[in-house]
C-alpha cells in the first residue's frame, strides 16, 4: 500500500478555523487538503492508498481510500472533515483513534508515534534528496513531505535516523499536493520506465 505522511505547521489542531478561510486562519489547509486529493483520488476513483496530514506535530488525521465514503475531491469538503477530526480529539484515546467517519480517523500522535505504526519502507521526500530515478521503486512506500515549510530541525533528525531513502522525483521543487502527484507517477511507471 502507498502511503503519504504531511507534516502540516501551520494548521490550528483547535477546529475554529474558517472554511472560508483556509489558507489564513486554516494555517494553510488548503494545501494539506490538497495533497489528500493527490494521495487518494484519480479520475473516476479512489486509490488503495492512505494520507495522513500530522499537524502541529500533536495530532494526525489519517484518510483511507480503501474504506472513505462520500469523499469529495475539492478542497473545501475535506477541510471539513478534517475539522471534523479535529473536534474528536476527545475521543482519540492514547494510541487508539476516534472514528470520525468510514476512512477517516483521528490520533493523538505526533509525527513520531505515526511513523511507528506504519509499515513499509520510509522515503523522505525532499528536494536536497538522491534522485528517484538512481533508486527502486519500493513496493509498500511511506513517503513523507513536509508542507510549504521546510521540515522543522527535529523532524529532519528524526527523518535522518529513520529514513530508508531521501529522495527527490525531479530537478525543480514543487508544491507537496504535486510532489505526491508525482511519486505516484514514479510508481505507476516502475520508476519512470514503462507507460
Amino acid at each position: 500500500m502507498r502511503q503519504f505522511v504531511v507534516c502540516g505547521h501551520e494548521v490550528p489542531v483547535e477546529p475554529t478555523f474558517s472554511l472560508d478561510d483556509l489558507p489564513g486562519s486554516g494555517g494553510r489547509l488548503d494545501l494539506l487538503c490538497r495533497c489528500v486529493g493527490a494521495g487518494l483520488f484519480t479520475s473516476h476513483g479512489i486509490r488503495d492508498a492512505r494520507v495522513h496530514l500530522v499537524v502541529d506535530d500533536q495530532l494526525t488525521v489519517e484518510f483511507d481510500g480503501a474504506t472513505a465514503r462520500n469523499l469529495n475531491p475539492d478542497e473545501r469538503s475535506t477541510a471539513a472533515r478534517v475539522r471534523d477530526a479535529l473536534e474528536s480529539e476527545r475521543d482519540a484515546i492514547g494510541h487508539q483513534p476516534a472514528e470520525v467517519s468510514r476512512g477517516v480517523k483521528l490520533y493523538r500522535t505526533g509525527l513520531d508515534a505515526t511513523l511507528d505504526r506504519l509499515d513499509g519502507t520510509l522515503v523522505q521526500l525532499h528536494e536536497d534528496g538522491d534522485p528517484a530515478t538512481a533508486v527502486e521503486p519500493p513496493t509498500d512506500p511511506v513517503f513523507v513531505l513536509s508542507d510549504h515549510r521546510e521540515f522543522t530541525g527535529e523532524e529532519a533528525s528524526l527523518l535522518s535516523g529513520r529514513a530508508d531513502h531521501r529522495l527527490r522525483l525531479g530537478p525543480r521543487a514543487i508544491h507537496a499536493d504535486h510532489t505526491i502527484a508525482v511519486a505516484h507517477n514514479w510508481l505507476d511507471t516502475d520508476g519512470y520506465a514503462s507507460y
